[in-house]
């Protein structure tokens, strides 16, 4: 059962919090969809992090159980020597993607090893061939790894931030060296190893 006065709809305003620093513009538009105002996502972003600091809050998995409900989704994942676990959310802002915790062997004992945005199973990627493709917020880490291989994955500024340097052409076909930028998994932005300073990403 979800937490009184915090479910899905919270939960996708704590992950919007931390992408307006990348693109207010695309939040405010996500906070009109889930007729929300910044000021319902401060609190939200203020209740949740309050949640996770007390000790009567649920941990690991249960924690996002809590709050979305039973997973839609457990998978088995074998990564190395280990046997791992999947589960994933559907979350009505991004209905192509899901919600993913990475659990290890101890599974929901333990605090999960990955969360972020991930595509939907059987969901078909963006095609992204050039520089131009890197549309913010259109795509996820594993979209972008498979199409300019071989990318180089980097830990972000924060712990719900990720980067990749990874190598894509212009529209002209002319290379340039890359680095995208991700919030809780989903693309903010992607900057290129030439641009001028103080000038825009892509």
């Amino acid at each position: 059962m979800a937490i009184h006065g915090f479910a899905t709809t919270e939960f996708q305003l704590v992950l919007l919090r931390r992408m307006a620093d990348f693109h207010p513009e695309l939040v405010e538009q996500a906070l009109h969809r889930l007729d929300a105002t910044r000021a319902d996502m401060r609190e939200a972003n203020k209740r949740w992090q309050a949640m996770v600091r007390s000790s009567r809050f649920p941990h690991g998995a249960r924690r996002y159980a809590a709050v979305l409900g039973p997973p839609e989704t457990v998978l088995h994942r074998r990564i190395g020597d280990l046997d791992c676990t999947v589960q994933h959310w559907a979350l009505p802002l991004w209905p192509e993607l899901r919600f993913e915790i990475l659990l290890g062997p101890a599974g929901g004992a333990s605090p999960p090893w990955n969360e972020w945005l991930v595509r939907a199973p059987g969901t078909p990627p963006p095609a992204l061939r050039t520089l131009e493709d890197l549309v913010p917020w259109s795509c996820v880490v594993a979209d972008v790894g498979a199409a300019f291989p071989p990318a180089v994955p980097r830990e972000g500024s924060a712990p719900t931030r990720w980067q990749l340097d990874f190598t894509a052409p212009d529209a002209t076909g002319r290379p340039h060296s890359c680095t995208a930028d991700f919030t809780w998994g989903l693309l903010q932005e992607v900057r290129t190893a030439d641009t001028a300073p103080g000038a825009a990403p892509v």
